[in-house]
């Protein structure tokens, strides 16, 4: 019994111990459950933590765990992405590829780096970079995703750039070339290819000099062994800046500016050449340079001025216009060397030019010596690249001389207006004189007593008074036509300085100057002598107070140019008359007015105002004209130029009185306007044996002409008439009877010879007033001429 005690209590002993062991093993392992626990937390923890996406998905395609950021990303919730194959999950573009990929896996191949994109809740695609291992014998893969939505819109914006870039490097119109340190092509774009010729196995990979130079040895250039002649690269070695160089290429004219690029210790690793063709930039530059040339060759003063009027730009005509060089005006205001004042008609300009573009006009302007000179200026504004105005572009034509041509013309319209109007007044007052003359020449025949021959004296010799008047009256109008013959004028030269030294006051001294072999003229004595009288006296009375008249003459040959610079002169040989003297001189404001007629600046009753105007006559009736030069204070000129003749003798005119005769009872139509001239010719003309009939108009002298014409032997035709003048008169009874014999008559002095001119065919020429010895002298020898 003790030995059963004993056995009972041995094995409870034992399960004491067992149970002791059992609580101790189960301590120890809800201990490690406890650990185990805490480790599966803090997994989760670090798994939801994680910014990546992490998930375990079954190789039968669905995913088994995920943490929170694929909600975050996605917007689906986990039980949603579990509830799916994935792959349904995944763009439609993308399956094919994201199945392969998942092929692989199941194979036991990891996946180093995958893309797909991945669907969200909002029906848009997100970009997911993949790492994954497979566990093929628990049907498992780890997987980690990242979101790459953001670097892969990076990624297309940047190939998009280079694109761009791409398509800008090989279409810009420049030649881009990257080259390495030893001078091979590494790359180069469209331009060079298309420059050269060449292409790209041509190219890269080989030297520059070996494709497109022309090279020689030089074992001095440092880090070549081989350089063009023209080449400067090798400076960019030593200078570390870019280098340009300018050379031909085939056709082409090319320009490179070679970029030296250093790798990080500072030594050259490369070298970007940019290449531009300036072929055509250099032709422009050789056709500007041939067009500054060519405005430089330019008569015209061609400048340029900026919009404050500084020089910017003055000719090698400018320069010989006005004085200055382009150095010394280069920046100067046009204003202060040019004008002497601010003129209206400038200010106009400078107005005009920014209102509409251009201006063109006439300027008054100075030289660097102080000479004034008349310019046509032409003013062209210039505008830049956007159209603002830029610049103004002058171009000045010197119209000195031909504005001086230009009063030397309007003075001669001037004195021939006037001349007119003269020629016009003396015609009326001719037909007034014509009468009388004729009447009173008439009565003498019928008064004889001593008495009454006294009183016709004084009427005649008063009316020829008149007529005088009227002829002096039109010398300076048309000239007067006297008897020419030639002349040496040294002769009248010596006369006109005897009359001079007897009658001009002692305090004026009397020069004569005389070539030598003085050529001769062709011309009247008295009319000359005239000429000469009126300078020398104007000069006397320009000389109160003494001082020296010098009478000069020389032979002179003027020459087209001289000739085109006075409207009155020809080309040929002339003699040249000088008056001078040293008086009180002719302001220039009254200078171009002293041959009109009339014009004086004496004091009333000491000149008539015809004294200049005669002489411009007779020297123009003589083939010449007359120059005046005159400065107040110090005196006048007078230069006469008349044209010279080479004879071997001197032409002797001898006049022989005519004594009149009688007519026949030939019948003379008489065709004149002023019925007292009609009545007074044809009283004379029956009076010395003549028939006579009368017309008041060249219509009515036709009409009777016809009615007449078997019977009427010569014809008087005034040639200033209404209805039908003169010359129309004429040339109706020219075609009447070729034959009829015609006299011209006419009031102003010298029209014999603008008849002629005109080709007017007349037997000969009366002027008016005549004479009853001139009248019947004239008729005579018309008839006589059968």
């Amino acid at each position: 019994m003790v030995s059963g005690m004993k056995n009972e209590d041995k094995t409870k002993e034992q399960l004491i111990n067992l149970i002791a062991e059992l609580e101790k093993t189960n301590e120890a392992l809800r201990a490690e459950i406890i650990k185990h626990s805490r480790a599966e937390k803090e997994l989760e923890r670090f798994f939801n933590l994680s910014l990546d996406m992490f998930c375990i998905a079954g190789l039968d395609g669905y995913i088994k765990e995920l943490n929170t950021v694929w909600e975050s990303t996605l917007g689906f919730t986990g039980d949603e992405l579990k509830s799916k194959p994935f792959v349904e999950f995944v763009h439609p573009e993308d399956r094919k590829a994201t199945d392969a990929e998942l092929q692989k896996l199941r194979a036991g191949v990891v996946t180093v780096f995958f893309e797909n994109r991945y669907l969200c809740r909002d029906g848009s695609y997100k970009w997911l970079a993949w790492t994954a291992k497979p566990v093929v014998d628990e049907s498992l893969v780890y997987a980690v995703a990242r979101d790459v939505t953001e670097r892969k819109r990076t990624e297309e914006n940047v190939t998009k750039l280079l694109e761009k870039l791409r398509a800008v490097f090989d279409n810009i119109p420049l030649g881009i070339a990257y080259l390495d340190s030893d001078f091979k092509f590494i790359k180069v774009n469209k331009f060079v290819y298309d420059l050269t010729g060449l292409n790209e196995e041509d190219l890269i990979g080989k030297t520059c000099y070996e494709t497109v130079g022309e090279y020689i040895d030089d074992p001095t250039k440092e880090g070549l062994e081989k350089i063009c002649s023209f080449c400067k690269k090798d400076e960019c070695f030593k200078t570390r800046r870019p280098t340009v160089i300018e050379r031909p290429l085939g056709n082409s004219i090319i320009r490179v500016t070679a970029v030296p690029e250093q790798d990080q210790n500072g030594n050259i690793s490369h070298f970007m050449e940019i290449i531009e063709d300036i072929t055509e930039h250099k032709r422009a530059e050789e056709q500007i340079h041939e067009q500054a040339s060519l405005l430089n060759k330019a008569h015209d003063a061609i400048g340029v001025r900026d919009l404050e009027h500084r020089i910017t730009y003055w000719n090698k005509g400018a320069q010989r216009m006005y004085g200055w060089t382009a150095e010394e005006v280069t920046g100067k205001k046009a204003d202060e060397l040019l004008y002497k004042e601010e003129s209206l008609i400038l200010i106009e300009a400078k107005k005009r030019v920014i209102e509409e573009g251009e201006w063109i006009g006439e300027l008054e302007q100075v030289t660097k010596n102080g000479k004034k000179i008349i310019v046509e200026s032409r003013w062209t504004m210039v505008h830049d690249s956007d159209g603002r105005p830029k610049s103004i572009l002058i171009v000045n034509t010197d119209i000195t001389e031909k504005k001086k041509i230009e009063a030397q013309f309007f003075r001669a319209q001037r004195m021939e207006s006037i001349g007119t109007l003269a020629s016009g007044i003396a015609h009326d007052l001719n037909n007034v004189l014509v009468p009388v003359m004729l009447t009173s020449q008439i009565l003498r025949e019928k008064f004889t007593d001593e008495q009454d021959q006294r009183l016709l004296n004084i009427i005649e010799t008063n009316t020829q008074r008149g007529a005088d008047l009227i002829k002096q009256v039109m010398s300076f109008a048309r000239g007067v036509e006297g008897e020419h013959m030639t002349l040496q004028v040294a002769h009248l030269i010596y006369e006109i300085k005897k009359i001079a030294k007897e009658t001009f006051p002692r305090s004026i001294e009397t020069r004569t100057d005389i070539v030598k072999d003085l050529w001769t003229i062709s011309g009247d004595a008295t009319q000359l002598h005239q000429v000469m009288m009126n300078l020398c006296v104007n000069a006397r009375d320009a000389m109160q107070d003494g001082g020296v008249l010098s009478i000069s003459a020389e032979n002179l040959f003027i020459d087209e140019n001289y000739a085109r610079m006075n409207i009155d002169a020809r080309v040929g040989n002339y003699i040249a008359i000088t008056v001078s003297d040293t008086g009180t001189g002719i302001p220039s404001e009254i200078l171009d007015r002293i041959f009109e007629p009339f014009f004086t600046t004496k004091e009333p009753g000491k000149g008539t105002g015809l004294g200049l105007s005669t002489v411009h006559a007779i020297v123009k009736g003589h083939g010449g004209f007359v120059n005046v030069y005159s400065e107040v204070g110090k005196g006048t000129t007078f230069k006469i130029y008349l044209p010279a003749i080479i004879t071997t003798g001197e032409l002797k005119v001898q006049v022989q009185r005519y004594e009149p005769s009688t007519g026949q009872g030939e019948l003379v139509l008489v065709v004149d306007d002023e019925a007292r001239i009609c009545e007074s010719t044809r009283r004379v003309l029956e009076t010395h044996g003549y028939k006579a009939i009368t017309a008041n108009d060249g219509a009515e002298a036709v009409a009777l002409y016809v009615q007449y014409r078997e019977v009427v032997e010569v014809v008087l035709v005034d040639m200033m008439m209404p209805v039908m003048d003169g010359q129309a008169c004429i040339r109706a009874l020219r075609k009447i009877n070729p034959g009829i014999r015609i006299i011209a008559v006419s009031g102003l002095v010298g029209n014999g010879k603008l008849i002629r001119i005109a080709g007017t065919p007349v037997h000969a020429f009366l002027s008016k007033p005549y004479t009853t010895e001139k009248l019947l002298k004239t008729i005579h020898d018309v008839l006589s001429a059968k």
